[in-house]
């Protein structure tokens, strides 16, 4: 009879593993490997971890030591450059390891029951017989123009770990460098494995649809949140097993096991969305960085505007930048941007005279135009003239939002509804107003403007069904809408070539947001949005257009926009932040605390930053978070900044086991590179 200890992670706060022994039942029985998985009891319940290590003996006494139930057999060990890879994550984002890897693997791959498994084992089988023999790659169509060409060249010719950043204007044809890259990279070797992320889900059934046209006898596997568990299931294990060539899919796909990867592509790199604002909070586009290097291979950052940390390393010499100055489509150029100034000029419905004269234009023509706002629902709050009653939320210091084709008031932070009161709750006053526009105001205000045009709102409440926003848009490419209203959902990554036309109706509060990225995520958003237009052949008679609507049309920023100049506004913004002391010069971590509270949670904190006595470490004082309440819980925060990464982290490793032995009634958690403070 051969025993053996098996050192498991299992996903709980624990930052230790746990020891379980192994018995053989016969000779016969095969030896568990280090990266299977292993069904355990864990107190009353029984869960699924993953074997870290194969060990003959114990420090845990034998009277406490409890057998492995079973361990996970049907399907090979990841590998230990995954291992590393969650690893890594662990200790970075200061995460016990079962949190980072368990999590990342599929929920029926870890259930007790193997039935969906073996299914899924079984289509994965059909899926290799099934590409057998057709491993031959097509050649790539349509032809590039001179800067493409030169990119793919620079980008297949690349050995070892090379950070590349593709910078190339809206509409420069970015897929199609990254399509005839794949061409090149599946030809070089039979096996080869090459990955595509992009931030949103949204953006995935158009690049999908790109790729299966042409790579059409090549195994795609798509990884994104929306999918059905056994959807997830088969992609993963086509990725897993190497059935499947290319990867597609958004930050979850980074953490996907997929060996022998070639390369790495992070679209739309700049985006948010690839910064996980929950558990693991993890920078996707980051992790494709460390990953690549880890496997000694090329990463590609591809967009239009980079965030300011992959510029800054692009102008110091660390990363490659390629550049990609016009648009791929012949004689088609790059909208003219136009500022209409709304303190003198009268809106009407939110609509200044220019923007509504360039709506009936473009209906006359054929053309379609985009009217973009941040701002969902009809309008932001619902007020009483009488006595200055605002439709605040109980829960949360925020607003409810007015949904007026629901008549439901709407907080977007604790979703928390009510009916919408038929008087004033405080002083009775019937005649409630909304204030402030929403996008469900603009498409109700631009139908009685163009009552014949046919105008599609896409916003989270109208793509809320699995499919809805697929249906939105090839309702666009059909040329079956005229107008599309919109939030930041349509403001990147789609191709609509019959769109002439983009008005952006109220830009301005992110000028004067606490957050210091907020100025940089506006020149994204305007410079991305504005791209979406004039995407194909113009001639002098068909001209694209931005109109941006705003009260400062002097502002640094529109003043950049204006002239489509990235590269000054970016440098001037690099050295804002070097003299104000902001990343990407500096590096921070915030702990948050949560309570009923606020005391509770600014207690720990304080008790927090005494204990943060380091060298080299910056300790701010603890303060509210800018949105205080949400759900009835009290949240604060605590920044700590370090010019020194090294520096940072070892400080954090130090300052996590002292929190963790803090007695408190406040939730927390921390967070490395901090997406917004």
């Amino acid at each position: 009879m051969r025993q053996f200890i098996l050192r498991v992670a299992i996903d709980t706060p624990l930052d230790f593993y746990f020891d379980y022994r192994w018995v053989a039942e016969s000779d016969e029985t095969a030896i568990p490997q280090i990266g299977q998985l292993a069904l355990v009891p864990f107190g009353q319940r029984k869960v699924m971890g993953l074997i870290m290590a194969i060990l003959d003996e114990t420090d845990v006494p034998d009277e406490k030591l409890r057998d492995v139930i079973a361990v996970r057999d049907e399907v090979f060990p990841v590998s230990s450059e995954w291992a590393a890879l969650c690893h890594f994550a662990a200790d970075y984002y200061q995460r016990p390891l079962g949190e980072v890897a368990l999590p990342s693997l599929p929920k029926k791959l870890r259930a007790e029951k193997t039935v969906a498994l073996n299914r899924a084992l079984k289509a994965t089988e059909k899926r290799g017989k099934k590409d057998a023999g057709e491993k031959e790659i097509p050649d790539v169509a349509p032809d590039l123009n001179a800067g493409q060409k030169e990119a793919v060249s620079d980008i297949v010719a690349a050995e070892g770990f090379s950070p590349i950043l593709l910078h190339g204007v809206t509409g420069s044809g970015k897929t199609e460098v990254y399509l005839h890259v794949f061409e090149t990279v599946l030809k070089r070797q039979p096996d080869t494995v090459v990955m595509i992320l992009v931030p949103e889900i949204n953006l995935t059934p158009q690049l999908e649809s790109n790729i299966r046209s042409r790579f059409p006898d090549t195994d795609i596997a798509v990884l994104h949140s929306q999918l059905s568990e056994g959807e997830r299931l088969r992609n993963w294990l086509a990725a897993h097993t190497g059935k499947a060539r290319i990867l597609l899919g958004t930050r979850m796909a980074i953490l996907a096991s997929a060996p022998r990867l070639d390369l790495i592509i992070v679209d739309e790199e700049h985006d948010p969305s690839y910064k996980q604002q929950e558990g693991l909070r993890y920078s996707a586009r980051d992790l494709a960085v460390w990953r690549a290097w880890q496997l000694d291979i090329p990463v590609v950052l591809g967009s239009a505007t980079p965030s300011l940390e992959t510029w800054q390393h692009a102008e110091s010499g660390r990363y490659r930048k390629l550049v990609l100055p016009e648009r791929a489509m012949a004689d088609a150029e790059l909208p003219k941007v136009r500022l209409i100034d709304t303190g003198r000029n009268k809106l009407q419905d939110g609509f200044s005279p220019a923007l509504l004269e360039a709506l009936k234009v473009r209906l006359e023509r054929g053309e379609q135009s985009l009217l973009f706002l941040n701002r969902r629902g009809y309008a932001p709050v619902l007020t009483c003239e009488a006595c200055g009653w605002v439709s605040a939320c109980k829960r949360c210091t925020a607003y409810m939002v007015l949904h007026k084709p629901q008549r439901r008031l709407r907080c977007h932070h604790c979703s928390m509804e009510l009916y919408i009161p038929r008087s004033c709750p405080t002083c009775g006053y019937v005649d409630l107003k909304p204030f402030g526009r929403g996008t469900q105001r603009i498409e109700e205000s631009l139908q009685t403007h163009f009552p014949d045009a046919r105008i599609l709102r896409i916003d989270a409440d109208s793509t809320r069904k699995k499919g809805s926003m697929q249906e939105a848009l090839e309702t666009v490419h059909r040329g079956d809408a005229d107008i599309l209203v919109g939030t930041q959902m349509i403001a990147k990554g789609h191709d609509f070539r019959n769109l002439t036309l983009v008005g952006v109706m109220n830009p301005d509060n992110a000028l004067f947001s606490h957050d210091y990225r907020a100025s940089e995520r506006l020149f994204a958003q305007l410079m991305q949005v504005g791209g979406r237009a004039g995407r194909r052949a113009m001639d002098e008679a068909t001209d694209s257009e931005v109109i941006i609507q705003t009260r400062y049309p002097h502002h640094p920023l529109y003043q950049a926009v204006l002239q489509h100049n990235y590269d000054g506004f970016a440098s001037e913004l690099l050295q804002e932040r070097q003299l104000s002391g902001l990343p990407p010069f500096i590096y921070q971590a915030l702990l948050c605390a949560e309570a009923r509270q606020l005391d509770t949670a600014l207690a720990f904190l304080k008790t927090a930053a005494e204990a943060a006595d380091y060298p080299g470490i910056i300790v701010n004082d603890p303060v509210p978070m800018a949105m205080t309440r949400i759900g009835d819980i009290e949240r604060a925060q605590l920044l700590v900044e370090s010019v020194s990464r090294a520096d940072m982290q070892q400080f954090l490793k130090g300052w996590m086991t002292t929190l963790r032995s803090l007695k408190t009634r406040a939730r927390w958690h921390i967070e490395v590179d901090p997406a917004s403070i």
